[in-house]
């Protein structure tokens, strides 16, 4: 599961993790935590039955990202080897018996033309960096709030916004690139190809109600592990955030999740994997 909570604590008060208890997912990635480490409660940090890692920014009340996970990786990693992004806490990476799992925030470039810059280079350097994490074998989804709307199909207004950061040319065309030329999957269309499927509502007017929005939070996998998927939904009528949680379930074989003599799997024997947005 991925969720961009606008704010881990702003989505507690609403009643996300009772929510999400009810959900049965083995993994939750969050972006825009907007809470520095300190400042969340041990109860939100870790929840009954599962551990978090965080990367938080330096900036107070900006980005942030985490991973919530029941099942214990076998190693962690917090960035993504970018001074210029790390320092705005956008990556976490949870690494198990083949594969990996990363919560990312990108950019948004809403703020004016040197944060699209900014989102330019954050594109160039993610795809080096996952580019060369594949060349491990290791199978990866990276999870979270991509901040592109891929094609027409993923955006309600798209006439009105081709020229808006989120539905430019450029943007678009690197997923494209992503999807068609470096073999990535978008694991949510991959299973669902209807469209008026977004993720994300502006809080002005009443655009969630009139289901005028965005598709913008992804699972993007590699090959092996997006043919495992096999259910998907997007979470719309849970209000903790502008975003929706959107989750995947996945037929992972068991003996990923092996840890010591415990094999975590939902009931089905799937590994559940969660996102949530902003």
């Amino acid at each position: 599961m991925t969720f961009n909570a606008n704010g881990i604590r702003s989505a507690a008060d609403k009643g996300f993790w009772k929510w999400f208890h009810g959900q049965n997912a083995d993994i939750l990635c969050v972006q825009e935590l907007k809470a520095q480490e300190q400042d969340l409660q041990a109860a939100v940090r870790d929840q009954q039955g599962y551990r978090s890692w965080l990367h938080c920014a330096q900036k107070k009340g900006y980005s942030g990202v985490g991973v919530w996970s029941r099942i214990e990786p076998e190693n962690v990693v917090i960035g993504f080897g970018s001074p210029e992004f790390d320092a705005e806490g956008r990556y976490v990476r949870l690494d198990f018996k083949g594969l990996s799992v990363i919560s990312v925030y990108f950019p948004s470039g809403t703020s004016g033309d040197d944060r699209q810059e900014a989102k330019y280079r954050f594109l160039s350097a993610f795809e080096a960096h996952v580019t060369e994490l594949r060349k491990t074998g290791r199978e990866i989804a990276f999870c979270g709030d991509v901040n592109i709307a891929h094609k027409e199909i993923d955006i309600k207004n798209w006439r009105g916004n081709l020229k808006h950061t989120g539905f430019l040319p450029e943007e678009r065309a690197w997923l494209t690139h992503c999807f068609d030329e470096l073999g990535w999957c978008d694991v949510f269309r991959r299973l669902d190809p209807r469209p008026d499927q977004y993720t994300w509502w502006s809080q002005r007017g009443q655009a969630r109600a009139k289901n005028v929005g965005w598709r913008i939070d992804y699972e993007i996998a590699t090959p092996a592990l997006a043919a495992t998927a096999r259910a998907t939904s997007i979470c719309r009528d849970e209000k903790f955030s502008d975003h929706a949680p959107l989750t995947v379930d996945y037929d992972w074989p068991e003996g990923v999740w092996r840890c010591g003599l415990r094999i975590f799997c939902s009931p089905r024997g799937s590994v559940r994997a969660m996102s949530a947005v902003d």
